[in-house]
Order: structure tokens, then C-alpha cells, then sequence
């Protein structure tokens, strides 16, 4: 049995943190789904600049659709719809099998809509109501806009993947949100069972502080972070709040491990996927870490639910001058602002290539 279904049989989903045309079309999504038991899939501005930039495999979609008159934030959503919806059928068995746990697909609202809480709130809903896929999550960053646009959206009904955690209090934060959101919704009397991950992201913490803290301490930051965190997420599904709503038909808003690719080129390059083998939450994963987990990866045990010697390590960093609240409010915002540039170089890119394509027509 391979380390990747070793980790699946231990309760912990594996999705993919990648989306291409070409990653459908040539059958690479539906191997991993066969092979190494990846059950969802993740995207983000990022993972599409590159996606369309460095191919030539969306040429003739952004051809038709210039030519058709869409403009480059419209012409694209329907290239990430048309790529997510077909991702999402692959992983429809799978949802079905799981009760609607699993087998999910994630796109985000705009980048530039982080500080804007009544747009975002438009956003998610639109997309939603665009997509009419069931096992599609729509992305909204966990910053102090997005907070009240999750409630809003989760009242609403649209299943939510938060983006852009770094930190034990963001998550907190996000759970907040979405109980908030179920709650209104059972005094609604509406249907409480609307999906929820909240994505942590983990390696980012480590390339931060790297040239600020001793060699020992080197690529232990985001583990013993998304320790403390596993830890507030089980403590919060004992606590009475969350007991009340599950027994009303509410589901738990899953812990997703986000930024799993190791940054550092001496540490192994599965660093992270074997630190946080956990049940009940989700790894998004690049390529790379996948087939390298796949390929000799191995699962070492699973997270403590006491988060184990994690409150030991940060007091470790807290010594060696690093301030983990400030320093997650930081890695939010360039993570919100690295968002933002790759949203704006990707619509230049779609606006660069319709732009050829119509004067090409005219001529």
C-alpha cells in the first residue's frame, strides 16, 4: 500500500493544490484520483496566472470568448468555471460516497475584493449561483473584511473554503464566522448542513523567519503553528456551542492544511505532509509534494489532539524575538497582496491575448 492511501485510510483527505486544462485533458487528475487516493482539488489566482500564462492549451477558449465580446475578470471566471465543473464531475462520485464531505473543488473571489466586505458578500454568491455545481467551494480570505462576508455567505448557503489563515486566532476567528452563519441559519429555520474548510497555511511561516532564527529552530515554525491549531479545532468540536449545532444537522467546518510544498531546498521535500497526518482534516498539496509523498514519502503517526509539544516550540521562537501574532498579520497581508499581483498579471494576460485575437479579426 502506497504512503498516500496509507494516509487517506487514516482519515485524512488528500487534495490536489493545482488546476490545468492540461491536468483534465490528459488524464492526470483522474490517475491521481486512481492512484493515490486525491479526492478534491484547490486553486487559486496564482495557480491560474501560471496555468495560462505557461500554456497554450486555453488559446483557443480565450479566443472564442474575446471574440464573443467578454471582457478579461468575466472572460475568465468562465475559464476557471469551465476547468473547476469538469475537475468537480471527476470528484462527484466521491462526494456522493461521502455524504458530501469530500470530493470538493475551490475557486476564489477576487483578490482585489479583500478589503470589501459588501463585494465579497456579491462575489460569492454570483459565483455560486454561476457555477450550479454542488461540490464547489468558493474562496474567501480570512482577513477583517472577509470575516463578516464567511458568516454572510454561509447564511446565504455557499459553501466556503477560508483562505489566507496563518494562525490560531485566524482560525478561531473563521470557526467563529461560520457557526455565526449556521446559527442564524437554524434560527431561519434553514438547512444547517452548508460545507466549510478552513485552509492553514504552513510553510509560508518557515521561509519568513529563516533568517531570523537559529539553525535548531530552522522549518519548526508552521508545524508547531498548525499544532496549535489542530488543537483549537477539536477543543471547539467538544465544546457545548459546537455540540448544540451538530445536533441540529449542522457539519463540522474542516481543518485544511494549505502551503504543504516544502520552501527550503536542504529539508525533505515531504517535510510537512508527514508532520501533519491528522484525521478529519484535509492536505492540499502541490504536484510535486504529491508525487514525492507517493513516491517515498511515509506516515509516522498522527497529530496529537493536544497539539503535543507545540505551545514548547513557540515559546522557543517567542525567545528567539519572533512575535507569532504579529508575523501572521504580516504573512496575511503579503499573502493578500501576492494574490492580488497574480490576479492583475493574469488579467493583463487575458486582456493581452483577446486583445490580439480581436484585432486579428478586424484585419
Amino acid at each position: 500500500m502506497n504512503a498516500t492511501r496509507q494516509l487517506h485510510d487514516l482519515g485524512q483527505s488528500l487534495w490536489l493544490d493545482n488546476i490545468t486544462r492540461d491536468l483534465l485533458t490528459s488524464g492526470r487528475l483522474s490517475r491521481y484520483i486512481d492512484e493515490f487516493s486525491v479526492t478534491g482539488l484547490t486553486s487559486n489566482p496564482t495557480i491560474f496566472e501560471h496555468a495560462i500564462k505557461q500554456s497554450d492549451s486555453y488559446a483557443d477558449a480565450i479566443r472564442a470568448k474575446a471574440l464573443a465580446g467578454k471582457s478579461s475578470e468575466a472572460l475568465f471566471f468562465e475559464l476557471a468555471l469551465d476547468d473547476l465543473t469538469q475537475a468537480a464531475g471527476l470528484f462527484q462520485p466521491i462526494h456522493a460516497a461521502s455524504s458530501r464531505v469530500d470530493g470538493w473543488v475551490s475557486l476564489e473571489v477576487s483578490p482585489l475584493l479583500a478589503d470589501d466586505t459588501a463585494g465579497t458578500i456579491e462575489a460569492a454568491r454570483e459565483l455560486h449561483a454561476r457555477a450550479k455545481c454542488p461540490n464547489l467551494f468558493i474562496k474567501i480570505p480570512g482577513t477583517g473584511a472577509g470575516i463578516p462576508a464567511i458568516e454572510e455567505a454561509i447564511f446565504a448557503g455557499v459553501p466556503v473554503n477560508v483562505t489566507l489563515l496563518f494562525s490560531c486566532d485566524h482560525y478561531i476567528a473563521a470557526a467563529e464566522a461560520y457557526m455565526r452563519g449556521i446559527e442564524r441559519r437554524i434560527a431561519a429555520n434553514l438547512d444547517p448542513e452548508v460545507a466549510s474548510v478552513a485552509s492553514l497555511f504552513v510553510s509560508r511561516w518557515d521561509a519568513f523567519v529563516d533568517a531570523k532564527v537559529p539553525a535548531a529552530l530552522k522549518n519548526r515554525l508552521g508545524i508547531a503553528i498548525a499544532m496549535r491549531t489542530y488543537k483549537a479545532g477539536h477543543d471547539l468540536l467538544e465544546s457545548p456551542r459546537w455540540q448544540k449545532l451538530a445536533a441540529s444537522g449542522a457539519v463540522p467546518q474542516r481543518l485544511l492544511w494549505a502551503s504543504t510544498g516544502t520552501k527550503d531546498p536542504e529539508a525533505s521535500d515531504v517535510l510537512y505532509v508527514e508532520a501533519l497526518a491528522a484525521p478529519d482534516t484535509i492536505n492540499t498539496m502541490p504536484e510535486k509534494a504529491l508525487q514525492a509523498f507517493a513516491d517515498h514519502g511515509k506516515v509516522k503517526g498522527a497529530l496529537q489532539y493536544d497539539g503535543g509539544d507545540a505551545e514548547i516550540v513557540l515559546a522557543e521562537f517567542s525567545r528567539a524575538g519572533i512575535d507569532a501574532a504579529v508575523a501572521a498579520a504580516d504573512l496575511q497581508r503579503e499573502g493578500t497582496a501576492a494574490f492580488a499581483k497574480s490576479w492583475r498579471d493574469l488579467l493583463a494576460v487575458i486582456e493581452s491575448q483577446s486583445a490580439g485575437f480581436t484585432k486579428a479579426k478586424k484585419t
